[in-house]
């Protein structure tokens, strides 16, 4: 039995035992004692960046790379308001992140008061941070510090995975303690209906089974459950064509036979003429958003049979009477789904060879670049042609929001085995640079590729002294366009292209960010046209150092194919029949783009 110790050095030991080696925030005044106690640690380090928001979002890289936890520590008031946007970006995607926030004193709260504040610098986070996190607390007696600690961390990484809250005041920080002596924290015991799984594990088999043209998505649950390697299996072994979700776009190298491509609005074609043309949908670890599903959603893959597997049944729910019909629905964690399909084990030897062909016919028709005629600007999707061929096995690659995100989830091709992420769903601009920073700090400090606009960088231009800091070989590459292309293209769509608050002329200050990477101290590239693209390019991956590259591209550049809401995921229409697609194997597309014109 432990004799008494300091609160905050239990705080500090609680995440050691956690398995986190980085912990990423900003101090001050409610947190100094917290920081004080990591500080004296040996086996945790705290990495100071200039912003609470990109401590969040650090902290989100750093779980997506090593599968743990992720932690935050901030001060009170200003400091946990500036955790918000990042919280928001792990709460949509799922990672689980503890966020630990100081208080003012207990004897400071305002509690019932009705008035607005006590404390300096006093607001309510737990309450704030409720609707955007799993769970959200305020431990104001410290026999419960154990207690909430625990309970927070497990459900931060149970379940559907997401981020958590303990707001912490000054003097339950600074308390003596006996943590052997304290209540700790007994999950749950969670049932798991197995035999319901294998049932409806045995109705998908009866799908494949009388399928011709089917095809799976895999999604972020996938990765979320672990169970990547058995899902590639599992599509081997039946040969099947897969369908990658952006979250999962990583798992297939391109040239797979069985790689179908992305599909949705943003994605290329031949991913969604093979949804579209398929006869079952297996939709495993997904919500199946309307970015994949386009819209109206009664036109998404409308001939084939669909399967949905999603360990949140809200998310199932959500599709009782929409026009979008699931045959099947399965309420599960995938991996004791791909648990039950190994002891269902009764799919019949298929031949799709004829199938994978129309892919491959489709995939080879539209690729994601042809050569652009414009010779003053770099394309960017030539960009990301060269960076496919210049990274190396083992690449962390991370892009932002907005028009470079959706081109590089359509035009990077990969061909070796690498991570690719983002802030998926809530995509804030700005996100990319201190998500890798996170990663970066997750991957032993070895190299990672941020990819981020003119207008995301200025975001959180403020950690270029963060990286500059810790020497962190993180190549930046902003793709400067002068504006915000993506809102441009939906102003193209709808408001005759007027550019209001979009471009240099309308608000948006564009400065010389080879002239800040330089006052940051940062190794500096301008890369202006396609033909620089290869040496300078290949130059900024090899350098053993930070590096910032201001990539000239177009201000006309657009995400192409992208389908203007409203407009179905793809153009062939109408599909053939069953009988003529089997006689020829084929769907011709239509003539007409898919951007919607």
């Amino acid at each position: 039995m432990r004799d008494k110790m300091k609160a905050s050095d239990y705080i500090a030991e609680f995440l050691v035992n956690l398995g986190v080696k980085h912990i990423f925030g900003i101090t001050g005044g409610a947190i100094v004692h917290t920081f004080d106690s990591i500080g004296k640690r040996k086996d945790i380090e705290y990495i100071c960046t200039q912003h609470e928001q990109a401590a969040a979002m650090a902290a989100d890289g750093y779980s997506r790379i090593t599968k743990n936890i992720g932690v935050t520590v901030t001060t009170s008031g200003p400091g946990a308001t500036n955790l918000l946007t990042g919280t928001c970006c792990s709460y949509y995607d799922s990672i689980p992140i503890l966020n630990i926030t100081g208080q003012v004193a207990t004897n400071r709260l305002r509690g019932d008061k009705g008035v607005r504040q006590i404390g300096f610098q006093e607001t309510p986070i737990s309450k704030i941070y409720k609707p955007v996190t799993k769970y959200s607390v305020l431990v104001d007696n410290p026999k419960m510090l154990r207690y909430e600690l625990e309970k927070a961390a497990h459900i931060a990484k149970s379940g559907r995975p997401g981020p958590v809250l303990v707001d912490i005041p000054d003097d339950i920080q600074r308390a003596d303690i006996n943590p052997d002596r304290l209540p700790s924290y007994i999950p749950e015991k969670i049932s798991v209906d197995y035999a319901k799984i294998k049932e409806q594990a045995m109705q998908c088999v009866e799908l494949i089974n009388n399928s011709e043209r089917p095809i799976i998505v895999l999604g972020a649950g996938v990765k979320l459950s672990g169970c990547e390697e058995e899902a590639m299996k599992f599509v081997r072994n039946l040969k099947i064509p897969v369908a990658l979700t952006w979250a999962t776009r990583d798992l297939f190298l391109e040239d797979n036979e069985l790689n179908a491509g992305g599909f949705g609005i943003t994605s290329q074609r031949y991913g969604n003429f093979a949804i579209q043309n398929s006869d079952l949908v297996l939709a495993l670890g997904t919500r199946m958003d309307t970015h994949h599903t386009g819209t109206p959603l009664n036109m998404f893959a409308r001939e084939a049979k669909k399967v949905i597997l999603d360990i949140d049944n809200t998310e199932l729910e959500k599709f009782r009477g929409s026009e979008l019909k699931w045959d099947v629905s399965i309420n599960a964690d995938v991996k004791d789904f791909f648990m039950a399909l190994q002891d269902v084990r009764n799919v019949k030897e298929k031949n799709l060879s004829g199938w994978l062909d129309r892919i491959k016919e489709w995939k080879d028709k539209y690729p994601p670049y042809k050569e652009s005629a414009k010779t003053d600007y770099v394309d960017s999707y030539a960009f990301l042609e060269v960076l496919s061929k210049e990274s190396l096995e083992g690449d962390i690659i991370i892009t932002d929001a907005g028009g470079n995100l959706a081109q590089t989830m359509g035009g990077y091709r990969f061909r070796k085995k690498q991570t690719l992420f983002s802030a998926f769903n809530h995509s804030p601009m700005g996100n990319s640079l201190p998500e890798s920073i996170g990663a970066c700090f997750a991957n032993d400090k070895r190299p990672v590729v941020c990819i981020i606009g003119d207008g995301g960088i200025q975001m959180n231009i403020q950690e270029l002294a963060t990286i500059k800091y810790h020497n962190l070989p993180i190549k930046i590459f902003v793709f400067n366009n002068k504006g915000y292309g993506m809102i441009q293209q939906t102003q193209d769509d709808w408001l005759n292209s007027r550019y209001e608050a979009s471009d240099m002329e309308n608000g948006i200050p564009v400065p010389d960010f080879v002239k800040i990477g330089n006052a940051y101290g940062l190794k500096t590239e301008r890369i202006k046209n396609n033909k620089q693209l290869a040496s300078k390019l290949k130059n900024a991956l090899r350098y053993d150092g930070p590096v910032l590259c201001d990539v000239n591209i177009s201000p006309d550049q657009r995400t192409v194919p992208m389908l203007k809401v409203g407009r179905p995921i793809e153009d062939a229409k109408p599909l053939l029949s069953r009988e003529e697609f089997l006689e020829n194997m084929i769907v011709k597309p239509a003539e007409q783009s898919l951007k919607g014109e």
